[in-house]
């Protein structure tokens, strides 16, 4: 098979704030090693795609930062999209580039900036979920077994039932994407038992992704041969100008949902979006009271606290369940429930008109 990773880079992070800013997000960040966010997620691809069929796509200023972390791929497989649109535009586009080198190859849309700690496990399931979509006319997604209730994920229904499979792998019917939930819906999501987590990653084969566009996303496909033919062009103001126009939605919305053939595979290769700074807690070490803790610090009567801070000594009494990131600029103090709500206070930020802090 022709497999052609596709990573998505162009996010702003800002439920990472104040570490992760516009010109530094959290996919350029080393987070979980030493390593970016990116660097790890080109590392682990590497086992199972060469890297002349790796690709970025992000915006520009992104893109130069790409190519100062990630020399060896090579230069033109570094695509830009002219203004952030949402994945289904940059997806778009992404997949018209490879159409034209080959209709045939399989695309896997992955995210730069997940966690993915059983790394042979996920690319066994990779090779199964590109086999899926070569196969046949499906569109392919990963699913994450909920550990608990989570408000900040989108969810996918799914059916259980008459599994298809592909390399011992079973893939099952999506019957529906869900946007992120109440609280107690999650809960109910998770006692039904066919709802997973939506992981963000998708693979497909060029040429049937468009069939699926024409097919049920019309309005989008109208987008997809202008982008098209600009490429057969090489006209990049003429890109410019249809992403000026293109809608700005994700492909789940745009495609996924509504087409046919859309089947998961369980993603259970320990899966993590490190969404927000409490997602940090299940992969920093912790102390015996549960605090997870960067920079010298003293803690004393503190339960299940993170801490951030690795500039000075900080010091903790008395108090649970809070975060605290202490950057050059700007200090974050929130519970730890509340740690989704991070880019409001980015938004509000903006409001404000305070750039520097962006």
């Amino acid at each position: 098979m022709d497999i052609r990773a596709v990573i998505m880079a162009g996010g702003a992070g800002t439920r990472f704030w104040p570490l992760s800013r516009k010109k530094n997000p959290k996919q350029f960040l080393p987070i979980v090693s030493d390593k970016t966010m990116i660097e790890e997620t080109v590392h682990r691809l590497l086992a199972k795609v060469p890297s002349n069929n790796i690709y970025t796509i992000a915006n520009f200023a992104q893109t130069q930062v790409i190519r100062s972390l990630l020399p060896d791929l090579p230069q033109e497989n570094l695509l830009v999209e002219p203004t952030g649109k949402n994945t289904a535009p940059s997806l778009m586009l992404a997949t018209a580039w490879i159409y034209l080198q080959n209709p045939k190859a399989v695309l896997a849309a992955l995210p730069a900036d997940h966690l993915i700690k059983d790394a042979p496990l996920f690319l066994r399931k990779l090779d199964a979920g590109a086999t899926a979509a070569a196969k046949g006319e499906n569109l392919i997604t990963f699913g994450i077994p909920p550990a608990y209730p989570e408000t900040g994920y989108d969810y996918i229904r799914f059916s259980p039932e008459k599994p298809l499979h592909f390399l011992d792998e079973p893939f099952f019917p999506v019957q529906e994407f869900k946007e992120k939930p109440e609280y107690e819906q999650a809960k109910n999501f998770l006692e039904e038992g066919n709802y997973f987590w939506n992981s963000g990653m998708f693979l497909w084969r060029a040429d049937i992704f468009v069939q699926k566009l024409e097919k049920h996303a019309p309005s989008m496909f109208i987008y997809w041969q202008k982008i098209l033919d600009a490429l057969k062009n090489k006209d990049e103001t003429q890109i410019a100008s249809i992403f000026e126009e293109i809608p700005s939605i994700s492909i789940d919305h745009a495609l996924l949902e509504k087409a046919e053939g859309v089947l998961m595979a369980i993603g259970n290769f320990g899966w993590s979006d490190v969404g927000a700074w409490s997602s940090l807690a299940d992969i920093w070490p912790r102390d015996k009271e549960g605090n997870t803790l960067r920079g010298e610090s003293i803690i004393l009567d503190s339960q299940n606290c993170l801490l951030y801070n690795p500039h000075k000594l900080t010091a903790l009494i008395g108090v649970k369940d809070i975060i605290v990131v202490d950057t050059q600029d700007a200090l974050l103090i929130t519970h730890k429930n509340m740690a989704q709500k991070v880019k409001d206070i980015v938004e509000k930020i903006k409001q404000k008109g305070k750039v520097k802090y962006l």
